[in-house]
């Protein structure tokens, strides 16, 4: 029998043998209407699966993150099956959940076009109301292979002769659609009500451009048709949002075709990045962190070291200085630790905390390049914290504060992952256990909700990712705590302890923007180009009723530029109401408007960016108030 502890922590016997989808049935029928899966210890399981081992068992719906992914999985199988009944002679390639739905890549010499979409989309509903089960089944290597040269698959053939020879080959049949997949997928495809096919997009077999190319449909779909409408409504907000719109629009930056992936910010985009960078130096300065800067161009020598040189070589840009090899850092870790290396450090001298906005170099393949959001040279707000193991608590606590108190600032929510220790790390077993104990006893000590990410761990290290959320209910992984025993190994860095012996320190890689370049995309979409006041590129214009109290303006904006503030000024031939317009087009906070009446009485009217006024405001209470939205960082107008 196998036993299953439920969240309830109620222990229940099954059959060894039994699928989730009987399993459930058991549990409850009615849980079972909405179910599409399972997680079993930290394995995610379809309704076909059999749970092989005893553990943990929650059942999952499509509001969880991993139903959503045996959702979108089958839903990528019925856009196959779709295509294959109205598209006869394609061929298939993969179709995997992503993020935001799925997509299939297909074969065929038809080229697909939008009105296709529309005509598969039909077909989609069509088979979801035909209420077809999907019936997993495994089948021997060879035999597998022969299937599927037998019917001219060749991309299938291809999956499986690069399968781990331990794998199971299975397969999922929706209808008339038999497909090589691991899985998970639900029961019945009629719980997929609501589809909307995305777009259309070429990819190479593999990701290598030697090979095919295959077309690409990307879709998403819901089990109701108010979530379809809602996400739909999402996206035209998130298109108005755009940080590369509302970048050229309000001439924050550029992405220029001599430097693709390489961006130019603009006088009002470094306003914003500057004003950012002087918060995070204040904040850090609190926190007893020092300020360090370290070379971008080190020899091939350090990198091999770090294990860079062997672990993300791909990801690197080199040079040659001196007939000598060079690489243009991806990361600043090595340099930090040749200055930890430069002389010896005794016990009493821990902890260490040195921050740095070091400006990073990697290489991003074109088609994965998306303005600000992912380039190939940004800065990294960065900070490596050096300690002795039973500092390790509270210094990650204190990291956890200060990204808190940091993001708080923007207005920003955050959910946090552990992610634990990938296929392709550095460092034993042993190493990593005590290594992932170690962040799981900060994250106690900090009383916080998380959840374990397996295998998504640093190639040295585990780590703690913080996942914020827009305005719009996006989520954008920034920052991140990653513990690491390995670089102290590797660079075989030394304190001398109160025994008088030679002992390793730990150490801890941390940022909390992340790339200051996409926390700057995340702030111009989250808060649609409408700046807080403190870093607001432009925070106010004057604005002169008529040419007879140009004289008037032009005091009152010397005024606000000797209080510190960036204003402008409009003595334009223009009417009052285009230059208002004007002024709410490029999103400045306030418009400071004098006439006649202001000038006589010595004051101004304010109107701000959402279209509510204050009249006859003496400018000296006016500068005061200014000053205080500033100092206490108000968000919003």
């Amino acid at each position: 029998m196998r036993k299953l502890t439920l969240p309830d922590g109620s222990i229940r016997e099954f059959p060894e043998n039994m699928t989730v989808y009987d399993i459930i049935g058991e549990i409850s029928m009615g849980l079972r209407r909405n179910a599409v899966g399972a997680l079993a210890g930290d394995k995610i399981l379809g309704m076909e699966d059999v749970v092989k081992e005893d553990g943990d068992f929650r059942v999952l719906t499509f509001d969880d993150p991993e139903g959503k992914k045996v959702f979108w999985h089958t839903s990528a199988h019925l856009l196959a099956l779709a295509v294959q009944r109205l598209f006869p002679g394609v061929k298939f390639g993969i179709g995997p959940a992503i993020d935001q739905g799925f997509y299939y890549d297909f074969d065929t010499e038809h080229r697909f076009t939008p009105e296709d979409l529309e005509k598969i989309e039909k077909e989609m509903v069509n088979i979801s109301k035909e209420k077809h089960t999907v019936v997993r089944r495994v089948m021997d290597r060879d035999e597998a292979k022969e299937h599927f040269r037998g019917i001219g698959e060749k991309y299938k053939v291809d999956l499986i002769e690069n399968f781990p020879e331990e794998e199971e080959i299975s397969f999922y049949k929706m209808d008339t659609f038999d497909d090589l997949c691991r899985g998970p997928h639900l029961h019945d495809i009629s719980m997929i009500k609501a589809i909307k096919l995305m777009s259309i997009a070429g990819a190479y077999w593999r990701g290598d451009e030697k090979n095919p190319m295959l077309q690409r449909i990307y879709g998403i779909t819901f089990p109701k048709k108010s979530m379809l409408d809602e996400y739909l409504d999402r996206l035209e907000e998130a298109k108005k949002r755009d940080h590369r719109k509302l970048g050229r629009e309000l001439d924050l930056f550029s992405i220029q075709e001599e430097g693709p992936g390489f961006p130019f910010f603009h006088p009002k985009g470094m306003v914003i990045q500057n004003e950012i960078i002087n918060f995070w130096k204040e904040e850090h300065r609190k926190d007893g962190y020092g300020e360090v800067s370290t070379p971008s161009i080190l020899s091939k020598h350090l990198w091999l070291q770090s294990g860079h040189w062997d672990h993300y070589k791909n990801n690197m840009y080199f040079t040659e200085i001196d007939d000598q090899e060079y690489a243009i850092k991806p990361m600043n870790c090595p340099g930090s630790i040749l200055i930890y290396k430069s002389k010896l450090h005794s016990y009493r001298d821990f902890p260490f905390r040195w921050a740095e906005l070091g400006h990073v170099h990697r290489h991003e393949l074109s088609g994965a390049l998306h303005g600000l959001m992912r380039v190939r040279s940004f800065t990294q707000d960065d900070a490596h914290l050096y300690m002795l193991p039973e500092h390790i608590e509270d210094e990650v606590w204190g990291v956890i504060k200060l990204i808190d108190r940091i993001y708080s600032v923007f207005g920003f929510k955050y959910t946090m992952e552990l992610s634990t220790q990938p296929e392709d790390c550095m460092g034993t077993d042993e190493q990593w256990d005590i290594a992932t104990k170690a962040l799981e006893g900060a994250l106690a000590k900090a009383g916080v909700e998380y959840k374990v990410n397996p295998g998504d761990g640093a190639f040295y290290g585990p780590k703690i990712d913080f996942h914020i959320e827009d305005a719009i209910g996006r989520t954008w992984q920034c920052a991140t705590v990653q513990l690491d025993f390995q670089m102290p190994e590797r660079f075989e860095m030394e304190y001398v302890d109160k025994d008088n012996e030679r002992k390793r320190p730990v150490m801890v890689h941390r940022a909390i923007f992340g790339s200051l370049e996409r926390f700057m995309g995340i702030l111009i979409e989250h808060f649609a180009g409408k700046f807080p006041l403190w870093f607001s590129p432009v925070q106010m214009t004057v604005i002169p009723v008529s040419e007879k109290t140009n004289d008037y303006a032009e005091q009152v904006y010397k005024e606000l530029m000797n209080a510190g503030f960036r204003a402008e000024i409009d003595l334009r031939d223009e009417k009052m109401g285009a230059k208002i317009r004007e002024a709410q087009m490029q999103k400045i906070n306030y418009m400071i408007v004098v006439g006649e009446q202001e000038k006589e009485n010595g004051t101004i009217s304010i109107r701000n960016r959402a279209g509510k006024s204050i009249n006859g405001k003496l400018l000296k209470e006016a500068i005061e108030e200014f000053h205080e939205e500033i100092k206490t960082k108000r968000i919003g107008d």
